[in-house]
């Protein structure tokens, strides 16, 4: 007889158990997980909705767990459901990730690589390191997905991606991931050419708490540098606030309307260079937290994973190095 899911029956999970869910057990609740309703999920898995209710409750069966609890227009999986299907959305997808490497290794090709990003100064870097890569690798799958550190950690989290190249969000996340410091980013408060703080010099936080603003999300590193700055001296934004954490989106918001945005140095030298954006020149922290490269703990990288972080180490070096001569030169010059 099953457990209820609210009345834990406190007998352990085993592997033997798990062993028993075959690959259509786990296509099975993937769907089920989407659809979250028995006879769609019967109608892909091209099989009788009978048929399908025998298939979940043998899954029910051997985990000794109900997992999903039936109602009058479908399937709502409790807590042990919803931690069951990201398992099976998981395995599937180390599956998938298994057949596509195989068959590029095969055809002569030497696999994928699916690299996680911030923007800003990572950005730059590892534009400089997958070209790079691709010199040395030539025949090397690439895929870059850009994304804020909160939601990159997710995916590696979930093998999305194979590593990430951003910062942690959360102290509790450093027994689960390896981190490597790359480098440090500079900061910028910018805004369009046509501001009116546009040549003001050093402008008080006081007079910048009156103008919108455009922020990232709370959970990014960014977004707490903005709001350390304020609430330290106890004062709030009164004009406006806009989320995105697009800087495009933010980029077009900027010049075409009298808002301001903190900004990775890094990401926006290029536009102030083109007289696209300003830089307001007021006295904040011109520094965010180290960002470096991220895997999963306990797992170790695979070969292009490898050959990758060696790249981007390297090119984090070079970047380092020549701004240490250069700061080194007038003295010895002297």
């Amino acid at each position: 007889m099953l457990m209820s899911s609210d009345k834990p029956s406190g007998k352990p999970l085993t592997l033997a158990q798990v062993s028993r869910l075959r690959f259509r057990h786990l296509q099975f609740l993937d769907i089920l997980g989407k659809t979250r309703n028995l006879r769609l999920t019967a109608e892909q898995m091209h099989i009788t909705q009978p048929a399908a209710t025998k298939v979940l409750m043998d899954i029910e069966e051997m985990l000794e767990s109900t997992l999903f609890d039936r109602l009058p227009r479908g399937m709502r999986p409790n807590e042990l459901g919803l931690f069951t299907l990201r398992y099976a959305h998981s395995a599937l997808d180390g599956h998938r990730k298994f057949v596509d490497e195989f068959s590029t290794l095969k055809q002569g090709g030497h696999g994928h690589l699916s690299i996680g990003a911030i923007s800003g100064s990572a950005a730059h870097l590892l534009i400089a390191a997958v070209a790079e890569l691709q010199r040395l690798r030539p025949l090397l799958v690439v895929k870059v997905l850009e994304q804020s550190s909160d939601q990159l950690i997710v995916w590696l989290a979930e093998r999305k991606i194979d590593v990430m190249i951003g910062r942690f969000t959360d102290e509790s996340q450093r027994d689960q991931f390896q981190y490597e410091k790359l480098a440090g980013e500079g900061l910028q408060i910018t805004a369009g050419v046509h501001h009116p703080l546009r040549g003001v010099d050093a402008p008080g936080l006081l007079e910048l708490s009156h103008w919108p603003w455009i922020l990232y999300p709370p959970s990014t590193a960014l977004r707490k540098v903005s709001d350390d700055v304020f609430s330290s001296t106890g004062l709030s934004l009164t004009s406006g606030i806009v989320e995105t954490p697009s800087f495009l989106f933010a980029l077009e918001l900027m010049q075409s309307t009298n808002m301001l945005s903190l900004q990775p140095a890094g990401l926006v030298d290029k536009y102030v260079r083109r007289g696209l954006l300003t830089r307001i020149a007021a006295e904040l922290p011109d520094r965010m937290p180290d960002f470096g490269l991220i895997t999963l703990q306990g797992e170790p990288p695979g070969t292009a994973v490898l050959a990758f972080m060696d790249v981007i180490r390297n090119m984090a070096r070079h970047e380092t190095e020549p701004a240490s001569a250069a700061k080194a030169t007038p003295a010895a010059r002297a």
